[in-house]
């Protein structure tokens, strides 16, 4: 997982001033709704708030990027997308006349018509606002001319993928295959067009080209070693070069160009997560923790006594786990298990059910009765908010491995491991453990890791929460 600073938001910035226009304009009219055309606006409390819905948009678009791919969307995206959008801005101003404790101020019928009226405005504002740009484009007035540089064998499907994503500034005017001469067999047998892109050049005619044609930008699609040259060159001639940086790594990867300590680098990572992404993340967390520490204290009256009288000894259980890349923890339970079970752990290795490096036995014999009861309904679990507090742990990851487990990882598990542990994760909220092959424990972990989003982390969430009341996957 990698930190990026991100400014899409400033990117987009005509997407964001529509957006508040859109959202200003949904909320007065849902208040002239309930209180007529006459008296606009004129109680303070609402001018209040048609303020405060000024900077909810920019913080949105900071926070959680809404316009990431915006031209790119479909119209059922886009409303998926707004609804998601205005359920943010919904909840930011719920938590804001919460804590200001003026909730009772605003008339209910308002604040869920303007909801409504948000939805739709700022749906017709963003499509409109995508149509104008579109229309715009197709008169060549935002358009800068894009070449391709490419080989013969790759050529359709680059092409296929500009396409399909062409609502950008740049136009793709046309291909040069860079492995074709015009002495060369294939010339004769090279397409005029490539799926309606004209092929205006090969390699010993493209220089020609460039110097005589209306040429903006170039992407070359070509093996490393090949670029270098020609990049240079084309720099020279004044057109923007655009390398696609995948041609250093392996596609499957994840690449972004960014900077270290002034030396320009290519970065890939399992995952691109920003600053306001983590700082949400970990505002969930000391959130959720907060809460958790506030029941543990509640749950600690009831079952302590209870532990000490079926196993007389310490109430809570600590041990030294694996967190984020390899960092060791002190992890904190409720005791579930008699004083002297890890002494006992490795005669119990035979019959462990798991394959590969965790460890699970049927009807353990280390767990007191009690103990059982605790596990079952994960309140053994609920230390562990101490522990994301501290921020050795978050409220949703993978699971941390003990020290003996973790030495025997192979290399790729211990992608497992690229994010904060968690108190539950992906593979408990689909099975929990339930699941007994480690190794689709680590697929499931580091899809999670690779699809990570806030509103993934919040879906876990709700599903770990239906199983531990349905008491399933749980021992």
């Amino acid at each position: 997982m990698y930190k990026v600073e991100r400014d899409r938001w400033i990117k987009h910035i005509d997407f964001l001033l529509s957006d508040i226009l859109c959202v200003e304009i949904a909320f007065v009219l849902a208040y002239m709704m309930k209180n007529g055309w006459s008296n606009l606006m004129d109680v303070e409390e609402y001018r209040h708030i048609a303020v405060i819905l000024l900077f909810l948009p920019v913080c949105i678009s900071f926070f959680t990027e809404p316009y990431s791919g915006v031209l790119r969307r479909g119209w059922v995206k886009e409303f998926v997308q707004t609804v998601k959008d205005v359920c943010m801005l919904m909840a930011l101003l719920f938590v804001y006349m919460f804590v200001l404790k003026i909730t009772d101020q605003y008339s209910r019928l308002v604040i869920s018509t303007f909801a409504i009226m948000a939805i739709l405005i700022l749906y017709i504002g963003r499509c409109l606002n995508k149509y104008l740009i579109r229309r715009r484009q197709e008169k060549g007035k935002i358009f800068d001319y894009l070449i391709l540089v490419c080989e013969k064998k790759d050529v359709e499907r680059v092409v296929d993928k500009l396409l399909i994503n062409q609502y950008g500034p740049l136009k793709l005017s046309g291909v040069i295959l860079a492995d074709v001469t015009t002495d060369s067999e294939d010339f004769a047998k090279c397409p005029k067009k490539v799926n309606g892109v004209p092929v205006v050049a090969v390699q010993d005619t493209m220089m020609e080209y460039f110097r005589t044609h209306v040429v903006d930008d170039v992407m070359l699609h070509l093996k490393t070693q090949n670029v270098t040259a020609l990049a240079k060159q084309l720099v020279i001639m004044g057109i923007n070069v655009h390398v696609k940086i995948n041609q250093v790594f392996d596609e499957k990867l994840k690449c972004t160009a960014d900077r270290i300590n002034g030396i320009s680098v290519l970065t890939t990572t399992m995952k691109r997560i920003s600053k306001g992404e983590l700082f949400l993340k970990r505002a969930m967390d000391i959130c959720g923790g907060l809460i958790g520490v506030f029941f543990t204290a509640i749950i600690f009256l009831f079952i302590a006594p209870i532990i000490y009288i079926q196993s007389p000894g310490p109430i809570f259980f600590s041990q030294q786990r694996v967190g984020k890349n390899g960092r060791k923890f002190k992890i904190y339970k409720f005791r579930s298990m008699y004083p002297d079970a890890e002494e006992r752990k490795k005669e119990l290795m035979e019959k462990n059910k798991m394959s590969g490096f965790m460890f699970k036995v049927d009807h353990d014999p280390r767990i007191f009765p009690f103990g059982n009861f605790i596990r079952k309904t994960s309140l053994d679990e609920f230390p562990q908010f101490f522990n994301v507090l501290k921020g050795d742990m978050s409220l949703i990851g993978t699971r941390p491995p003990t020290v003996d487990e973790y030495e025997q990882y192979e290399l790729h598990h211990k992608g497992r491991l690229a994010m904060k542990p968690g108190l539950t994760g992906m593979w408990q909220a689909s099975g929990r453990s339930n699941i007994t092959d480690f190794e689709e424990v680590v697929k499931l972990d580091t899809e999670y890791i690779r699809n990570w989003s806030l509103g993934l982390d919040i879906k876990i969430l709700f599903k770990t929460a239906m199983m531990v009341l349905v008491g399933k996957g749980a021992e």
